[in-house]
């Protein structure tokens, strides 16, 4: 019998990436050059946010989406952080609210003015201080409004409950730094990736680890939940240091239900799932591509579509919510690609490719809109609850009725568990003591340089006082 190859039907086998033209792109942005692993960006159907490069504390900047060409040198910048911003996030209920998090060691909250900034803005709405050290990631709870879960570099997770402006629960399960966050589809689960090599899924409300795996053979960086399908994926490197990918039972991590080997780059692979099309993507930092595969519930699990290719490396990737694309032109996915070198941010949209100008129900079914499902009371005594979805068949242009209002607050101490957070620091890395050495080697030469540069001075103006003094006029 001949070998034949075996065809999947699938609608999605033809999708392709299109990259915005050059007058739909955003430039002239000083892009961030900090290495961590982060995407420094964000977006939603109104704004796009780019933390950007800046001396004396760290800012970003908030550009309405119909603002595309070049970006004027002094346009205004969101820049209340003492230290580098390392992580921005929109509030997906509140299309106006960014949360960002800072080597400052605080969480702000930003409320963004209709039509974007006409001036710099330096006062938050709402400042959360809780880590004792540098803050690496932030993500908005899936279902409930008003709260937003912090990772540290003091190897805790804080759950805020923005109505109080207090951390309410604190997650400390970790024995290193904290590398990636991920959540189920209502919010009742909470997958982490962490520096000790280890991934785990944790009951966040109790802190309870329901899940852990060693991981020997794949050293984890980035997990994803894989929609409702109770199945995570993970990317990180093999022990030949390669670049890997792994599925997951999220109920049994003993083993991974199949790993697979990308390519031997060295960059990270970021993983992006669209649970409505069951279509994984996956872009590596300092790559120009991006691979997309379709995800089965049946072994392989795994199918390749198609690869975006692209010459210019990406730094990092912000994705469009569902309800912000342009269903017209029958688009499933968008990114929006940091090209450092350009200073550039170019909008990539995933198309399938259909005739008809009708709306296609079956590449667009019911999806998590703009309402919470859940008050921030009812998640933390145990209510889980499914998004609330909406169709997008007419367009979806609704915007939340609902209205962020800070709490007024005044406290020194920060108290969860009966911890007093601030007070409990652990141990500083070497990374860390090396950093703060290089910092204060890089003040004292800059203070002896202003010395310098005074002392100079100083003779110039006593030379020039001598001069006056002998010059024949003053006899």
């Amino acid at each position: 019998m001949s070998w034949r190859p075996q065809y999947r039907s699938s609608k999605f086998r033809n999708v392709y990436g299109k990259a915005a033209s050059r007058e739909h792109c955003f430039d002239g942005i000083p892009i961030t050059k900090n290495v961590h692993d982060n995407h420094f960006c964000a977006v939603n159907a109104r704004f796009l946010a780019i933390v950007t490069e800046s001396a004396g504390g760290g800012s970003f900047l908030v550009i309405p989406l119909e603002q595309t060409g070049r970006i004027e040198p002094n346009y205004p910048k969101v820049c209340g952080h003492q230290g580098n911003v390392l992580d921005i996030k929109w509030n997906p209920f509140i299309e106006n609210i960014i949360a960002s998090c800072s080597e400052d060691t605080s969480v702000r909250i930003w409320e963004i003015p209709e039509g974007g900034l006409k001036r710099n803005m330096t006062e938050a709405v709402l400042e959360l201080y809780g880590h004792s050290r540098r803050v690496g990631l932030v993500e908005w709870h899936p279902t409930t409004n008003n709260i937003l879960f912090s990772a540290g570099y003091d190897y805790k997770v804080l759950i805020w409950n923005l109505e109080v402006g207090e951390p309410v629960k604190m997650i400390d399960c970790h024995t290193d730094v904290i590398l990636c966050m991920s959540f189920n589809t209502d919010g009742s689960l909470l997958a982490t990736t962490c520096k000790d090599k280890k991934l785990r899924v944790v009951e966040p409300r109790s802190g309870k680890v329901l899940q852990e795996a060693s991981c020997k053979n794949h050293r984890v960086n980035r997990v994803v939940f894989l929609g409702s399908t109770k199945r995570l994926l993970t990317t990180g490197v093999s022990r030949w240091n390669t670049r890997q990918i792994a599925l997951w039972d999220q109920e049994d991590l003993s083993m991974p239900l199949i790993e697979e080997e990308i390519d031997g780059l060295s960059g990270l692979l970021f993983p992006f799932y669209d649970a409505d099309t069951h279509m994984l993507y996956l872009a590596g930092k300092g790559d120009g591509n991006i691979r997309y595969y379709e995800i089965g519930s049946e072994k392989p699990y795994l199918s390749y579509l198609m690869e975006f290719r692209s010459p210019a490396p990406q730094k990092g990737l912000g994705v469009m919510p569902k309800h912000g694309l342009d269903v017209s032109a029958c688009e499933v996915f968008r990114f929006y690609k940091l090209i450092t070198l350009k200073g550039l941010i170019e909008p990539i949209s995933m198309i399938v490719p259909r005739r008809s100008e009708t709306y296609q129900e079956d590449i667009y079914p019911m999806t998590p809109g703009t309402e919470p499902a859940l008050t921030p009371d009812e998640w933390l005594s145990g209510v889980n609850r499914d998004p609330i979805l909406v169709s997008l068949k007419e367009g979806y242009k609704r915007n939340s009725k609902i209205v962020f209002k800070a709490p007024v607050r005044e406290k020194k101490s920060v108290v969860v568990n009966g911890i007093d957070l601030l007070e409990n620091v652990p141990p500083r890395t070497e990374n860390e003591l090396l950093r703060m050495f290089f910092r204060q080697q890089d003040e004292i030469r800059r203070l002896k340089d202003e010395l310098s540069q005074k002392d100079i001075r100083i003779r110039q103006l006593q030379l020039e006082l001598k001069n006056f003094r002998n010059s024949p006029k003053n006899n």
